[in-house]
């Protein structure tokens, strides 16, 4: 551009148009430093380090970090498009603002609208930009980013898109979704898919993602579950080689399954545990899935209302309890690794529902974490399905909530990021905590 000004200059001084061509240069200049410098910020912030772990625990520049977390689905998808591209950076700014460290969301969308990938290997660069502002928005407001990279379900593409790709290239073995695990051919999609979203160099930042620290850790797939091997051996098998791959091209991240939690039949003396019958048959199977040594972080859902249909409130809390710490213990004793409940929610559509009720629910998840980590547990962390701004009720589903709509439990989300701050020490003096606390 300053060659291009020069040229200019030297035409137009001939002509006795040399004062006006200044003030002009000069207004091209200080709007290209201008343009420069929001470019720039990124990497003039402070370094921002990678989130490691050591045994049960995660560690954030040498201290322990217990994350209190939530779930926003939704933001590459909002991302894409002028008009609601506002709704990420009032999520993520609101986020600071309550303490909240890491959001999990998606990394994918496939074949469906606004798709990321939009065949096999064929992505849509407007829409990996919208990620890339995802990244560097999170970036700015200081949040961590838990990237899922598939669905198990049908929202957003999921395991089944995989499938109909195959299916329509007549490659496919099966037209079972669950094929999305054995079948070669879908093996070799989704690696191609992690290889483009692991190596993508950031448009905004010029950052590879693999070598971002923003993000906290890759979750393979949402919510896995393999129904047509209850033996939990085709699912195993497929986490086992993803894992090696994802681990193959980043070596700075930490990454987990995505698991639900429920215990499979290599684990005979938790099934007790397990809701009911029916979530020992489901393909997968928590320790199990968890113990492979390339996966530094268990997950763990929380749903109750969904398990249990006909019991009191006050009861599928006591399920909750038994069931986080379950899990934690399992961290603690036999995983030696941290543990996420990684989604926790109860529907609005229950009978004689009130808001208090989520509360509870909330609360209860809160202190066994928090208990968890001030007695150095292996409970890392706790994170809410789902946070929205408003104006998306689109979005919204019977769990979704605007937080700071309701002061009660915006407090107590307030309290939760500080007690844990405190607990891993880390520093209060800089940024929303110092506000809050």
């Amino acid at each position: 551009m300053a060659s291009q000004s020069g040229k200019v200059g030297r035409m137009v001084a001939g002509n006795g148009f040399l004062y006006p061509l200044l003030g002009f240069a000069s207004c091209v200049a200080f709007i290209y430093m201008s343009l420069g410098d929001l470019r720039l910020n990124y990497y003039e912030e402070p370094k921002v380090a990678f989130v490691e772990r050591n045994g049960t625990h995660f560690i954030l520049d040498g201290r322990p970090f217990y994350v209190n977390g939530w779930n926003s689905y939704w933001l590459m998808d909002q991302a894409v498009e002028d008009f609601s591209r506002p709704r990420v950076r009032a999520m993520l700014q609101a986020g600071a603002k309550m303490g909240l460290t890491v959001c999990r969301t998606w990394a994918f969308n496939d074949g469906a609208y606004n798709a990321l990938q939009i065949s096999p290997g064929r992505f849509e660069e407007r829409v990996f930009k919208a990620l890339d502002r995802v990244i560097a928005e999170a970036r700015r407001h200081g949040i961590k980013l838990i990237l899922s990279l598939v669905n198990n379900l049908q929202a957003f593409g999921g395991k089944t898109q995989y499938v109909k790709w195959a299916w329509e290239e007549g490659v496919a073995l099966s037209s079972s979704n669950d094929s999305f695990f054995f079948d070669p051919s879908i093996r070799k999609y989704f690696k191609n898919y992690v290889k483009a979203v692991l190596t993508r160099k950031n448009s905004i930042t010029g950052i590879e993602y693999r070598n971002d620290p923003t993000i906290f850790a890759w979750e393979l797939i949402n919510e896995p579950r393999c129904m047509t091997d209850p033996s939990g051996d085709t699912l195993q098998d497929w986490i086992e080689e993803m894992s090696r791959y994802v681990k193959l091209i980043d070596k700075n991240h930490l990454l987990t399954v995505g698991l639900e939690g429920f215990y499979g039949p290599r684990s005979p003396e938790k099934l007790s545990v397990n809701p009911e019958a029916w979530a020992s048959v489901l393909g997968s199977d928590f320790i199990r899935n968890s113990k492979i040594s390339i996966i530094d972080f268990a997950s763990v859902h929380i749903y109750p209302d969904q398990w249990f249909k006909e019991i009191e409130l006050e009861d599928k809390l006591k399920f909750v309890s038994k069931w986080m710490t379950s899990h934690i213990e399992d961290g603690d004793k036999m995983l030696k690794k941290p543990v996420m409940f990684t989604e926790f929610g109860l529907s609005n559509t229950n009978r004689n529902f009130q808001p208090s009720h989520r509360e509870k629910l909330y609360k209860t998840v809160y202190d066994i974490i928090y208990e968890s980590a001030r007695k150095n547990g292996a409970g890392a962390g706790a994170f809410p399905w789902q946070f929205l701004v408003g104006g998306m009720e689109e979005y919204n589903d019977d769990f979704g909530i605007v937080p700071w709509e309701r002061s009660s439990t915006y407090r107590m989300i307030l309290e939760q990021s500080c007690r844990l701050a405190g607990i891993g020490g880390h520093d209060q003096s800089k940024g929303s905590l110092q506000e809050i606390c």
